[in-house]
């Protein structure tokens, strides 16, 4: 026989001050735990999703990242004759393009932090559909003019349409804004590659990735056969969706890593809490449950019963946890990639999967911090008990 549920309701409800502090912890410790993972989900989401699955990016084999490539433009000319490249006419579709991280003033601190500069070709936007210019035009081929994405507008200081900005000694007008969907692109700027190699004094001819766009996904297979057997050839080729991932990975564990190890520390202080709510209902209530055993019900039954209540204090913890960070989804915050050390605007995904963590979470602290009061009520001696009546 199993003690009803509205005796634990009422006991909560009786001690509703004591149950609101544990509540209380209990939904700070789940708030905190959600959003480090919203931290990590976000910035995951917004490189991956700068990949298409038409695309596929060629570096120099062994390179981590495109600041470790190099590519030659003979090497540049092989892949231009490999098939399963989409074309327009006669034309391959494609962008060699090399990459510098430039310093410029943030709106918000007043200090500098790096950008990603991409030189890129001519063809960059047939190459990547998911970008498109939202104001003023694109750059021409040759001049030193810059496009910037929307979050650097928004980020940084003398960014915008007409101004000026400062690139490897010279200046560079500002011609166009692109909108690139919330993805990482939208924190680069982008300018001519040639023209961006002779400002730094680079080698000519030169670059660091080249991506390719394909006829279709399923291009990659034959496309990637073809470079890694060719003899003139030393490269890696992923698909960019696949290359972005793996640029997300090293920031995403460690952003994961610290909001475990902080939730786990805020988790022992809200299990405490809970403990003690649920050690002092055991005291206050031990006549109670000791007439519960003399009328019948068994060890089992007063152990579920108190794990049951404490584990709804957990859950209204986890779910008061859930709806105060749900304001946070979508907020726009910014870090810095750790493969290219420039800054990445990003936003919060508070998604369903993470709520659903959070709540599990709170259960798990509300078992962990009921059981043992509940295994003491049930150990309770019911003749020592019942004297004290």
């Amino acid at each position: 026989m199993s003690i009803p549920l509205t005796y634990n309701l009422h006991s909560i409800r009786e001690r509703w001050r004591t149950s609101v502090i544990a509540v209380v912890g209990i939904a700070g410790t789940v708030g905190v735990f959600i959003a480090m993972l919203s931290l990590a989900s976000g910035f995951k989401s917004t490189l991956v999703s700068s990949g298409s699955p038409r695309n596929a990016v060629v570096m120099r084999a062994g390179a981590t990242s495109e600041m470790t490539s190099a590519l030659t433009l003979d090497q540049v000319h092989a892949v231009e004759s490999a098939p399963g490249i989409a074309r327009t006419g006669a034309k391959p579709l494609l962008s060699a393009e090399v990459v510098v991280i430039a310093p410029f003033e943030l709106k918000s601190t007043n200090t500098n932090a790096g950008v990603q500069v991409r030189g890129v070709s001519a063809k960059a936007l047939d190459v990547r559909d998911n970008v498109r210019v939202v104001a003023g035009r694109f750059f021409t081929t040759g001049l030193r003019e810059v496009v910037i994405g929307r979050n650097i507008e928004r980020t940084y200081q003398g960014m915008g349409l007409g101004k000026t900005i400062n690139l490897g000694g010279s200046a560079w007008p500002v011609v166009g804004i692109f909108d690139a969907g919330g993805t990482a692109f939208d924190s680069e700027i982008w300018c001519d590659a040639d023209v961006l190699d002779q400002a730094y004094t680079r080698p000519r001819n030169i670059f660091q990735s080249l991506t390719v766009r394909l006829t279709s996904p399923s291009a990659f297979p034959a496309f990637k056969d073809a470079l890694t057997t060719d003899p003139r050839l030393n490269v890696q080729i992923e698909r960019e969706t696949m290359y972005y991932e793996k640029e997300s990975r090293q920031l995403t564990l460690l952003i994961t890593f610290l909001g475990t190890v902080v939730a786990a520390v805020m988790g022992i202080g809200a299990v405490f809490g809970a403990l003690n709510t649920m050690y002092s209902a055991v005291s206050q209530r031990s006549r109670e449950i000791a007439t519960l055993r003399a009328i019948g019900f068994q060890s089992t039954s007063v152990v579920a019963s108190f794990v049951f209540e404490s584990v709804c204090i957990a859950f209204l913890g986890g779910a008061l946890g859930c709806l105060c960070i749900l304001p946070l989804n979508g907020f726009t915050t910014a870090t810095m990639n750790l493969q290219t050390f420039s800054q990445v605007a990003f936003s919060l995904h508070v998604t369903p999967p993470l709520l659903a963590t959070g709540i599990c979470f709170a259960l798990l602290m509300g078992v962990l911090g009921g059981l043992p009061p509940a295994l003491r009520a049930a150990r309770a001696r019911i003749v020592t008990a019942l004297r004290e009546v």
